[in-house]
């Protein structure tokens, strides 16, 4: 008889206490913690993906449109505000002859928040030095 309730009393206690080591478990949440994106790295992915830029510039040579190199060289040059005009406040300055072809995009560029705007221009400063 003492056996079996000292087996019963292990048995408990076995049972309690993987409950407690379970619940534990369960309260313990892995992190989701996002990594750190550089603006310049922002910038990159919105300029050969969202923005879909690179399918009418090239860095360092004039496709459809102007080259970022021109672009920032030129906007450098005139102290013009880049996000302005890709907002749409702002004249464009660069190549206005393909400006109309640009207009297409305006619809995808307004989908951008200030910081993608942002960021797209680190990315268009810095490739063009």
């Amino acid at each position: 008889m003492q056996k079996t309730i000292l087996l019963i009393t292990a048995c408990a206690l076995l049972f309690a206490s993987c409950q407690s080591e379970k619940k534990e478990k369960e309260e313990i949440k892995i992190g989701t913690k996002k990594k750190e994106i550089s603006a310049f790295d922002t910038g990159k992915n919105i300029f050969n993906g969202k923005g879909k830029c690179y399918t009418c510039h090239k860095i360092d040579q004039k496709s459809i449109g102007p080259g970022v190199v021109e672009i920032m060289k030129i906007y450098k040059e005139k102290n013009a505000d880049l996000i302005a005009f890709l907002k749409q406040e702002a004249e464009p300055i660069v190549d206005p002859e393909t400006y109309a072809v640009m207009k297409t995009n305006f619809a995808i560029i307004k989908t951008f928040s200030e910081d993608e705007l942002k960021a797209l221009e680190v990315y268009m400063t810095q490739v063009s030095k």
